[in-house]
């Protein structure tokens, strides 16, 4: 704009006669022009600084970014510490899921096992009857007998094999017998007392006579053993 304003009054001086420049009265209309531009060109580089200094933002006080800084830096502490403690919070959760679903499945294993193992409990003490009907009809036949009536010898002889055969599935079968002796501890998982006998130098609470063969499968009583238990004097 300064500069525009030079050129034209420049131009205007040039226009002007020579004898109005060499009056001494008058002030010569181009320097006044001059003049006037110089001015209105300060006032202008003026006002230009006024509106930087306007507009300039005002320096931050001393201290201030290490303050920004120190608080910015404890609010990612505190969130450091809350999403640490979330995730031990969800780590100690998944442990726990983890640990209660391994023992679920441990359990379900376990009962799909028995069910395997123990699914013929109702089967074989069916056997067990059909087993001691086999041992009394054995028991009950006379040894001198067997030497004089041969049917009775050939009759005898069958019911053994079968006993004998069929002791041989039980064992297949992870089916034992459980036989106490006279003088064994009473152990209520395995025997069952029907009755007390008194007996001077007998241990009291152990076993007097068998009744009836007891049974397990895999280790599990079935059957307990039908016993007599000798009682205190």
């Amino acid at each position: 704009m300064s500069s525009y304003l030079l050129s034209r009054v420049s131009l205007n001086c040039r226009r002007l006669p020579r004898y109005f420049f060499n009056s001494t009265k008058l002030n010569p209309p181009g320097f006044t022009l001059i003049r006037i531009g110089r001015q209105f060109s300060a006032a202008a580089e003026s006002n230009k600084v006024a509106e930087g200094s306007n507009t300039t933002t005002a320096a931050p006080p001393p201290g201030a970014a290490d303050a920004v800084h120190n608080e910015l830096n404890k609010e990612l502490l505190e969130e450091n510490k809350k999403l640490t403690e979330n995730v031990k919070k969800m780590k100690d959760k998944y442990l726990l899921a983890l640990a209660e679903s391994e023992n679920v499945r441990m359990r379900m294993n376990k009962q799909i096992q028995d069910a395997k193992l123990f699914s013929i409990q109702g089967f074989c003490r069916d056997l067990f009857e059909v087993a001691d009907i086999l041992t009394k009809a054995t028991e009950s036949v006379p040894k001198e007998e067997l030497e004089m009536n041969q049917h009775l010898k050939d009759l005898f002889e069958g019911l053994s094999m079968t006993e004998i055969q069929l002791q041989k599935v039980f064992n297949k079968h992870a089916i034992e017998q459980i036989i106490p002796k006279e003088g064994d501890k009473f152990d209520p998982y395995l025997h069952e007392a029907m009755f007390e006998v008194s007996c001077e130098g007998k241990e009291a609470g152990t076993v007097a006579t068998l009744t009836k063969l007891g049974y397990k499968l895999h280790n599990r009583t079935v059957r307990p053993a039908v016993v007599g238990v000798y009682k205190a004097m």
